[in-house]
């Protein structure tokens, strides 16, 4: 990693501290005649005080977005009692029809009004604070060193209008606060502050950083994601059940509305599958700069998210059967308080085995995993071949499945609790489960494993744990590497 261009006389060697160009002593943005750190000088009264917070609000067009809520209550209500609005509807005649949409459109553009009128944000020395709300006031107040990540996505129609959306990723918290909407360039701008400032930078210093700068270590062809996607049993799994289920049920009920309640859903679960992934991870970028690793992807709606550091619970690398031939892999992250869950939707084995060492630094795929015993075919026929196990210096490495072979990574460090389960039938063939729980609140488990190894295991685990995350280098951003 590089670290991010910083300003002249930011070079004391303290991550995320700027050095003061008269005295040399590290500082946080301080004012330019008191010299007390993150107070500016009041020029009327001459007495130092801190900067004034300046709230500002969102993109102009964000009340068009808004306007829609009061229009999206009455189409949920309509249907969830479609027989009451359609009753509802005969009684209206053409003039109330009309006289109630020329008060209901006036209404709904006023409520969007309103609403970013009365939305502004701001950001202090210390945290990012949302003011939201009509009738009920809601403040957010987000501290700025408990930010985990900052992604900016920008839907179709907002990438139309020029306009993106910045969620907030909280150390903590299940849901992301976001602005909606702000200007690609304000939304950039903002993001690489808001990292900037919970790396540690002076707001001053912040501003002026900007984005880090970042070096493209994936990119996905959109042929190769297409040969991916045909390649895939989930694809031809779902396509075969929209074609076979319904034309069963026609044979036996010749129900046109049976058919399609049961054909519509499954036909939707096909084209997700397929096209929907395919929209999804378009262009698929992964680029790797000192606030984390950045992914770009979409084709109608672009989204720009980051692999917080640090924040990886467990790296999977998933092998579906027809992709072995290829020597294709798929990398899936636990990241803890995030959603993401994809860092490379395919790839050749080492291109994407490169790109996990970035995630998990020191830590590579086991060469060699040994297998359960061979008595483990009485408790599970066939699959028992699946489950392997290898425990490294840096990981606790876990193989399930036969046909789509996935492999589960979780550093030592993550380790929040280890398990050792045994069912009667187990108990019968002598082994055990050992389940490793991490911070992503997720489970790894190393099935059916010789007991007394098992129990190894268990006493092994809590101590690697134990070490691993004493001498654990601390989660920073924009740290030098």
């Amino acid at each position: 990693m590089t670290s991010p261009e910083r300003p002249e006389g930011a070079n004391d060697g303290i991550p995320g501290r700027a050095q003061r160009a008269d005295t040399g002593v590290p500082g946080r943005g301080e004012g330019p005649d008191t010299g007390i750190p993150g107070r500016a000088e009041d020029p009327e009264t001459g007495v130092p005080g801190r900067a004034p917070v300046i709230e500002r609000r969102l993109h102009p067009v964000t009340p068009l977005r808004r306007a829609w809520a009061p229009l999206a209550v009455l189409a949920g209500w309509a249907v969830h009692d479609p027989n009451g609005a359609q009753e509802q509807l005969a009684r209206l005649t053409d003039t109330m029809l009309l006289l109630g949409i020329a008060v209901l459109v006036p209404a709904a553009g006023l409520y969007g009004f309103l609403s970013w009128w009365f939305t502004h944000y701001a950001v202090t020395d210390t945290e990012l604070r949302i003011r939201t709300g009509l009738l009920f006031r809601r403040t957010a107040h987000i501290r700025l060193e408990r930010v985990q990540a900052v992604d900016v996505s920008r839907p179709l129609l907002a990438r139309v209008a020029g306009v993106a959306k910045l969620r907030i990723d909280v150390v903590g918290t299940d849901d992301k606060d976001e602005l909606a909407f702000l200007s690609e360039r304000e939304a950039r701008a903002l993001r690489a502050e808001l990292l900037a400032r919970a790396a540690g930078f002076a707001p001053e210093t912040a501003r002026e950083v900007g984005e880090a700068p970042a070096h493209v270590l994936l990119r996905v062809p959109p042929s190769e994601l297409a040969r991916s996607l045909v390649l895939t049993g989930a694809t031809w799994g779902s396509l075969c059940a929209a074609l076979i289920v319904p034309t069963v049920l026609w044979l036996f009920t010749e129900n046109v509305w049976t058919v399609l309640v049961t054909a519509l859903p499954l036909l939707g679960t096909a084209g997700a599958s397929s096209a929907g992934r395919f929209v999804t991870e378009f262009d698929w970028t992964v680029s790797e700069s000192p606030d984390g690793l950045r992914i770009d992807r979409g084709l109608l709606d672009r989204a720009h998210e980051t692999v917080p550091p640090g924040r990886v619970q467990t790296v999977r690398i998933v092998e579906p059967l027809l992709w072995r031939r290829r020597d294709w892999v798929r990398v899936e992250l636990d990241v803890a308080g995030s959603d993401n869950s994809v860092l490379v939707p395919v790839a050749p084995r080492a291109i994407a085995e490169a790109v996990l060492a970035r995630v998990l630094p020191g830590a590579s795929v086991p060469p060699e995993l040994s297998p359960a015993p061979r008595r483990a075919r009485w408790c599970v026929p066939v699959w028992w071949r699946g489950h392997r196990l290898a425990v490294t210096g840096p990981v606790f490495a876990a193989r399930s499945g036969l046909l789509c072979r996935r492999l589960s990574l979780v550093p030592h460090a993550k380790v929040q609790s280890v398990r050792l389960t045994q069912g009667p039938w187990e108990r019968r063939w002598g082994l055990a489960d050992v389940h490793v729980d991490t911070g992503a609140d997720k489970t790894v488990t190393a099935r059916l494993r010789d007991a007394g190894e098992a129990a190894r295991l268990l006493a092994e685990q809590a101590e690697r744990s134990r070490t691993g995350r004493r001498d654990a280098p601390p989660d920073r951003w924009m740290t030098a590497g």
